[in-house]
């Protein structure tokens, strides 16, 4: 599904006049059906490597390959499309809107593809709230949710347009222990029961036992993690 082919990014020089290499000469492939778990300390790559699997980030040299096509040879509006179909984001931060109700957060894309039903997109965003125990919480307004609750319509949200590929970017970072290890037993139910591509980047080494293979970052490299012998994500 994904392939970096000695993709290296370089970021221009900051206040102190270097250039940062936030990933160098990186070889990764990723099979449909994989829970990849990434981690690494803050700073070593891992958020830089899962905005160039989505076509957010350009490579400064390398190639990123989506379903074998190279992001970056695809015209701006056929790479938007395709991330609005195909990939869905969880962030570290919930981003609900304040003003909306989780019904309305979750629904809330299907309104920038003009082809979306409305009463189709509220109908699905309520089975999936439903299906995350949030079925009493539908009218509540995120000022009125848990932070663990608050994720899981974050979650509803990334899975509306029903993704091929959901990239979570330290979802669990803000959470307490017993409330990360739900979101993340969340998370396996639904690789489990969808089979949906998940990668996953964290600074804790916990959620490792939840995917199906994980890999390390240090410095802007790609190292193999501790579940070897699974072959959903090869380094080439």
């Amino acid at each position: 599904m994904i392939v970096l082919e000695n993709v290296t990014k370089i970021f221009p020089r900051t206040r102190t006049g270097k250039a940062v290499a936030a990933l160098k000469e990186a070889n990764l492939e990723i099979q449909p059906g994989a829970f990849l778990v990434i981690t690494g300390r803050s700073g070593s790559g891992k958020t830089t490597l899962l905005n160039l699997a989505a076509g957010l980030t350009r490579p400064t040299a390398g190639k990123v390959l989506f379903h074998g096509e190279d992001w970056w040879t695809l015209p701006d509006r056929i790479r938007s499309l395709e991330r609005a179909r195909k990939i869905g984001f969880i962030f570290q931060f919930p981003s609900l809107l304040p003003s909306l109700t989780s019904l309305e957060n979750v629904a809330l894309p299907a309104f920038f593809d003009l082809s979306e039903d409305a009463r189709e997109a509220y109908t699905r965003a309520r089975e999936l709230l439903c299906s995350l125990d949030l079925g009493d919480k539908l009218g509540a307004y995120p000022r009125q949710l848990s932070a663990g609750q608050q994720q899981r319509v974050v979650i509803a949200r990334a899975l509306l347009g029903r993704p091929e590929l959901l990239l979570a970017d330290e979802p669990t970072s803000d959470l307490d222990d017993q409330t990360e290890c739900e979101i993340m037993e969340l998370l396996k139910r639904i690789h489990e029961n969808t089979r949906t591509t998940i990668v996953l980047v964290t600074h804790s080494t916990q959620p490792v036992r939840y995917g199906t293979q994980s890999i390390h970052m240090a410095a802007g490299q790609v190292i193999p993690g501790p579940m070897a012998g699974d072959d959903a994500v090869k380094l080439l």
